[in-house]
């Protein structure tokens, strides 16, 4: 995942500092030292490094900090702002036009995730109630336009081409039937380049001098490091661009784009995709990455992945069955599918505060929930309803039609047990009157912090 190395040189660095109940000017520049070297090493550009220490440095020697009696904490919550201000300060999101539809110009260089990252930006948008339109403008590489056809088919969006027609001519009828089709957003996917050349630049500009975009994306790969913002800054010199997205952010990135392309361009970063699959997009929060930057974890993000990911309606009924204590095997198959669709368990875990720094090398094994769906799938019905009928030959056969061993079936009965018992402790009056002053949610997680 991005930033892990920054991460950890951040907290080695403030390690140090906590470790001290006062602090000098000399411990807050050595600490800054080893932020200086531990953003040069995540290749953030050296004056964007040099300039962010030095603005730390003359925050954390104020006697706001010398004074206070937690100086070390005072100092991390510098870092924090500055961090956050150094990647843009507040979220910004796209332009939605007065008049729709808005028109989204897409540019990158080829190998950037761009015609997926069009895909992507669709699916968000039509998941909001939008209704986008894909445009295939990218005449000269080998297959592209299929590749745009067959992942518009994926999320469902339509793609307007014309074979290898002129994309300025593309874009202009594209345009024309957004408006006439009722379409709000028109994402249009302009051909890329090996590398940047003046061909490529010169019909950019003219599908933008014919649609005139509300918004030019620039997609950038986040683990070509400063490369990244070299690009950047030649594409808003020549073209203009009003946002990046940032593609790659979970892969084994130093994350120096993120932190270096804001502040070198001045153009907010709109998007991160955070994998390949094509709802693994998510909206940019400074704040937010920030905050899990420096293993403060990213409890907001969490709680709008249980939104999308858990059904509200199904939360109510498993919170009524857990309080006529009626939660069964197949309540905890559809906890575990639901959970599922929030990702991998690491990511999940790590968005949770003093988490995620103490699960870097811990080996979080996903497939165990599968292991576990494997087992109750292979129980029948009324298995699943009333586990207590399950004898040694009803073990042995449901160990059999999942391909494991009755051991594990014994486990995971076993487990299940214990979390009933829990339940019904929390179901009980007197922990009901102990719990009732507090304000817990719908209950939509997985009950009873079931063992992974």
């Amino acid at each position: 995942m991005a930033f892990e190395s920054l991460s950890d040189r951040l907290d080695s660095a403030f390690k140090r500092l906590r470790g001290k109940g006062s602090l000098n000017e000399t411990d807050v520049k050595e600490a800054m030292r080893e932020v200086r070297l531990a953003l040069l090493e995540a290749d953030v550009n050296y004056k964007v490094a040099k300039d962010f220490t030095q603005r730390v440095t003359e925050r954390a020697i104020g006697s706001q900090v010398m004074e206070s009696l937690t100086p070390a904490q005072m100092v991390i919550k510098i870092v924090n702002e500055e961090l956050t201000d150094l990647m843009g300060g507040t979220q910004t999101r796209l332009a939605y036009a007065a008049h729709p539809p808005t028109v989204i110009m897409m540019c990158g260089l080829q190998g950037s995730g761009k015609t997926t990252h069009c895909a992507k930006i669709a699916l968000k948008l039509k998941k909001e109630n939008h209704r986008p339109l894909l445009v295939a403008c990218d005449v000269y590489r080998p297959a592209a336009v299929k590749q745009l056809q067959v992942v518009g088919e994926q999320v469902d969006v339509p793609v307007f081409e014309m074979g290898q027609g002129d994309p300025v001519e593309i874009s202009r009828k594209a345009v024309s039937l957004a408006k006439d089709k009722g379409y709000d957003y028109v994402i249009i996917d302009t051909a890329g380049r090996l590398h940047i050349d003046q061909e490529l630049m010169e019909e950019l500009q003219n599908v933008k001098a014919e649609v005139h975009p509300h918004e030019i994306l620039l997609v950038v790969d986040a683990m070509t490091g400063q490369d990244a913002v070299t690009v950047a800054s030649t594409f808003d010199e020549t073209l203009g661009i009003d946002g990046m997205v940032l593609t790659k952010m979970d892969g084994d990135t130093r994350g120096g784009a993120a932190l270096s392309a804001r502040a070198v361009t001045g153009k907010p970063i709109k998007f991160v995709g955070m994998g390949e699959k094509l709802d693994e997009l998510d909206y940019f929060y400074p704040d937010r990455m920030a905050s899990r930057i420096l293993g403060m974890g990213d409890v907001l993000s969490l709680i709008e992945k249980a939104e999308t990911a858990l059904d509200e309606k199904k939360a109510a009924e498993l919170e009524e069955r857990i309080r006529k204590n009626k939660f069964d095997l197949n309540d905890l198959l559809e906890q575990m599918q639901q959970v599922k669709k929030m990702g991998s368990m690491k990511d999940i875990l790590s968005m949770l505060p003093g988490v995620g720094s103490k699960i870097k090398d811990v080996d979080v094994d996903d497939r165990q929930l599968d292991r576990i769906q494997a087992i109750i799938s292979s129980m029948t019905p009324k298995e699943r309803a009333n586990p207590d009928i399950i004898n040694p030959s009803r073990k042995r056969r449901i160990a059999a039609g999942c391909g494991m061993q009755v051991e594990d079936v014994n486990r995971l009965l076993a487990q299940f047990r214990n979390m009933q018992k829990m339940m019904k402790q929390l179901n009980s009056k007197g922990m009901r009157k102990k719990l009732s002053r507090f304000n817990f949610g719908g209950g939509s997680g997985m009950p009873g912090g079931f063992p992974m």
